[in-house]
């Protein structure tokens, strides 16, 4: 059973976040929710969200990949937290898929996981660390090889669908979007 990690940080966007939790769980997949810190994490709209564990607690399970929600300033959060970006860069190392949405493919930049790929963000994001070397397109969602990046809360449905297709497969894909009676 495929195995992901999501961290979860104060500030961070509560639709992306538990929209991929709750559709990789349907889909079958082992997904583990970490807060940076003990407690509940409080989401950028007010919303407490309990984490499984904490970062900490995690830091040495292995995953077959770990997803970024976005939001602010749950981004800046991530994105200061330096466990995180050594982890980020050993999923990378270990040829694991690393997946952002929203402002947090600035996360993954950080780490230096975009360098050479094409990636896409919430506007304004990316282009502002004016890096020559990532190539920005404007598609709801984005899959350079390992690495897969998305828009915003607009587009995390097909964002958790993306995800469910490369840690599962496509059947299971269909089969959990037929369910939620998208049109």
């Amino acid at each position: 059973m495929a195995k992901v990690l999501v961290p979860l940080a104060e500030g961070c966007e509560e639709l992306e976040a538990v929209t991929v939790i709750d559709l990789l769980r349907r889909a079958g997949v082992d997904v583990v929710t970490a807060g940076l810190d003990e407690g509940p994490v409080r989401g950028s709209h007010g919303t407490a969200l309990l984490p499984d564990s904490t970062l900490e607690a995690v830091l040495d399970q292995q995953f077959d990949m770990i997803v970024l929600p976005g939001g602010m300033p749950g981004m800046e959060n991530l994105r200061k937290d330096s466990r995180l970006l050594s982890l980020l860069r050993r999923m990378a190392d270990e040829e694991r898929y690393t997946a952002a949405i929203c402002a947090s493919p600035v996360v993954l930049a950080e780490a230096g996981l975009l360098e050479g790929r094409k990636a896409t963000a919430y506007p304004g994001f990316l282009e502002g660390l004016e890096r020559e070397d990532v190539e920005l397109v404007p598609d709801p969602v984005v899959r350079d090889g390992k690495v897969i990046t998305s828009r915003g809360p607009g587009t995390a449905m097909d964002f958790a669908l993306e995800l469910i297709e490369v840690l599962r497969d496509r059947e299971t894909r269909d089969r959990v979007e037929a369910a939620l009676q998208r049109p």
